[in-house]
């Protein structure tokens, strides 16, 4: 009899079998196999908050071929992914397999490589109920906070919305920081830039304020035209230049977090892309035709890495930089208080396996992260950059200007790798002559400048994933989940890259605020998340955290209901300046189906409505020649469509160019950077179609080989 290996993801199963060989049967989960109910809470209150889980029906043939192939195997071991999730998952199918709750079957492959299976499989432990009785802890909160509080929302504001234990507090942080930019009242202020000679030697200096170091703010133009008057009859002469060397320190290996923060700044990925992309990398691509785990485990918020790994590193630069390019004593990174250090930092398996090297076994996106994830790796255990820096005083009887000059003298980590910005680096970095205390300066030109004060940036999602993981709010595989849910219902929309919220995202917010505090406290959130990771060391029960949250959240919502009645709160439409040809009125901007578009307020008097002006688009529909618009699928992705729906069904991601595909005839549709492709999945042009094309030509029967030459004659 073989031994079953149950994975969670089909992808793992041919990397996991290649490594385990033909003793072993390995079949995948597809995720969860059993949840509470959709129709129904699915938790008895009454009854310890016991949940009241089902098999999920989409997974009943795969339920029973697990069943029939664990009923004939010698031994049954659960490998779903290493997290939270992934314990819960595996304690639900030992529950529907009738497998021994106190059996050694858990196994953990923390990487999908030869080592990383090899290790797991020697090292079998038993199911971690304190795992599985967070993440339940977690399952049951959450359930109860959407199942409650989000028809209290639909009777309140309208259908369709939801409110979660952890988006919520997401949409508040982006909501407060709306009202903070609209609040917010600019302030002048003035700079003063500087010019000056030495010899032949002509540089620039900014006014700081008074000669004994104390900064000075310049309010209006007044007071920087009364100050340039007595700058003009000023002397200047050098007061101090100090020649220091400032290291520069490579950032740390990524965590799930500052992934997601990275990928967004410098790639332009979602949370929700680049988990994907990620998964993908775990589970194992093919290099050289055998599927090979090139990264770690991705959801992590550890940055512990292991020796083997660390020393592999060592090798590596010493043999491509050399040995200046090592740190003087091998580096360590601290993690964070609340990290759960469950997992090493996201790595790359092996170093050797560098981006050139699996480049052409890689997708675009796949190559761009991979290239991300090894450079930051390898960056991180590498010498430090040094600068040199040299900074400069130039003082008059009264004032100062000052400059300072950076000048790189070792690159150190930089050479491989720099992290991207939230923000921009106001910082000047001047150029300077030879200088020395005591230099007299000819002041050449003095040149003013107004400012205002800027209101804070709204969030983008590299920022809002920051402030999450610095408030504890969530966990890092929730992040991804928690922007695509506030996106898909309306509260937040995407300006370019900031988040903005709606005034339903606003009004809904301000609802929560007032009659549940507690719900959306960011302090309160980052709590519970303390009280759920207690729970998984075993110090606190799940059901006691349940008891005490459930009985004030249940009578902050009798108060709510109370206080409202049948009262239903209004959502501000945003008005236009589109004006209604039929009736006059100026047009509002509604959400439907399909997302945003024009219509008339006077309705139903008036049904006119039209797509907004700029989800237009000049090409016409292809299927019938009507005009095409913009949409939004109800999970937030853009896509295009007939106007005349449902009379016209055309559909597709991407503007048609008007032209038709020559492999197939499909409708050709405009890429990014100027390249286009066809809209079939399945033309041979496609990826897809490639891969399906191949499938079909190995699944076929060979042909003989006189007949294959025939052929070929034939053909010429």
């Amino acid at each position: 009899m073989s031994k079953l290996v149950i994975v969670e993801s089909p992808s793992k199963i041919k990397s996991v079998k290649k490594y385990l060989g033909n003793d072993y049967n390995v079949m995948a989960s597809k995720g969860h196999v059993r949840d509470l109910p959709k129709s129904a809470l699915g938790v008895d209150v009454e009854n310890n908050f016991k949940p009241q889980y089902v098999n999920m029906a989409d997974k009943k043939t795969l339920i029973k071929e697990l069943k029939e192939a664990a009923d004939s195997s010698e031994m049954v071991y659960l490998a779903t992914d290493p997290d939270r999730e992934g314990e819960a998952i595996s304690w639900h199918l030992a529950q529907i397999l009738k497998l021994d709750m106190n059996a050694e079957n858990r196994v953990y492959f923390n990487e999908i490589t030869k080592t990383g299976v090899k290790n797991g499989m020697s090292n079998p432990k038993k199911l971690d109920l304190d795992l599985v009785d967070a993440q339940q802890a977690r399952r049951v909160l959450d359930r109860i906070v959407g199942y409650k509080l989000s028809p209290f929302l639909w009777k309140k504001v309208k259908s369709g919305l939801s409110a979660g234990r952890v988006q919520s507090v997401a949409l508040r942080l982006i909501v407060d920081r709306e009202r903070e930019i609209e609040a917010f009242i600019p302030e002048e202020y003035w700079s003063i830039e500087g010019q000056f000679k030495k010899d032949d030697n002509t540089f620039s200096a900014h006014f700081h304020g008074a000669n004994d170091g104390k900064k000075i703010t310049i309010h209006n133009e007044d007071e920087v035209n009364a100050l340039i008057a007595e700058l003009k009859a000023s002397a200047y002469s050098v007061e101090n230049v100090k020649k220091t060397k400032k290291k520069v320190q490579p950032a740390p290996p990524f965590t799930t977090s500052t992934l997601q923060q990275e990928a967004s700044r410098k790639l332009g990925y979602t949370g929700q892309r680049t988990m994907k992309i990620a998964q993908q990398l775990y589970e194992g691509v093919a290099v050289d035709g055998s599927p090979t785990g090139l990264i770690t485990y991705m959801r992590t918020d550890s940055l512990r890495i292991s020796e083997e790994a660390r020393q592999a590193v060592t090798n590596y630069v010493t043999r491509i930089y050399g040995n200046d390019y090592l740190p003087a004593k091998p580096r360590y990174f601290k993690s964070k208080a609340s990290a759960q250090d469950a997992h090493e930092a996201i790595r790359p398996t092996d170093v050797e396996l560098t981006p050139a090297l699996v480049r052409a076994a890689l997708t675009d996106e796949q190559f761009k992260l991979y290239s991300l994830i090894w450079s930051r790796f390898v960056s991180s255990l590498m010498a430090e950059g040094l600068n040199d820096v040299v900074s400069v005083d130039i003082v008059t009887d009264k004032y100062m200007f000052k400059a300072s000059q950076t000048t790189m003298c070792f690159d150190g980590f930089t050479v491989l790798y720099q992290e991207g910005k939230d923000t921009v680096d106001d910082e000047k970095n001047y150029s300077l002559p030879p200088l020395k205390k005591g230099d007299e300066l000819k002041n050449t030109k003095l040149t003013p400048k107004q400012h205002f004060t800027q209101p804070p940036a709204r969030f983008n999602e590299a920022t809002l994933i920051k402030a999450l993981d610095e408030y504890c709010i969530g966990r890092p595989s929730t992040y991804a989940p928690i922007l695509s849910n506030i996106m898909s219902k309306d509260y937040v929309e995407k300006i370019q890259k900031a988040l903005k919220p709606t005034a339903l995202g606003m009004v809904v917010t301000d609802l929560l605020k007032e009659h549940f505090e507690k719900i959306v406290d960011v302090k309160f959130t980052a709590g519970m998340e303390q009280s759920l990771d207690k729970i998984e060391n075993g110090d606190t029960k799940w059901e006691k955290l349940l008891e005490d949250f459930y009985n004030d959240f249940e009578n902050s919502l009798k108060i709510a209901e109370t206080a409202l009645g049948g009262q239903k709160v209004k959502v501000p439409e945003v008005e236009s300046d589109e004006v209604c040809e039929l009736c006059g009125k100026k047009m509002v901007i509604k959400n439907g189906r399909f997302g945003k578009f024009l219509a008339c307020p006077g309705f139903p008097q008036c049904k006119n409505a039209k797509p907004l002006p700029e989800d237009e688009v000049k090409e016409p529909c292809p299927k019938c020649g009507g005009k095409l618009v913009k949409r939004k699928s109800k999970k937030g992705k853009t896509f295009y469509g007939c106007s005349k729906y449902p009379e016209c069904d055309f559909t597709a991601p991407g503007i048609p160019t008007g032209e038709t595909c020559s492999e197939c005839g499909g409708y050709m549709i405009k890429g990014i950077r100027g390249k286009n492709y066809c809209i079939n999945s399945d033309c041979p042009t496609r990826v897809e179609g490639r891969k399906k094309a191949e499938e079909k030509k190995k699944a076929s029967p060979k042909k003989s080989p006189s007949k294959t030459k025939a052929k070929g004659k034939s053909n010429e």
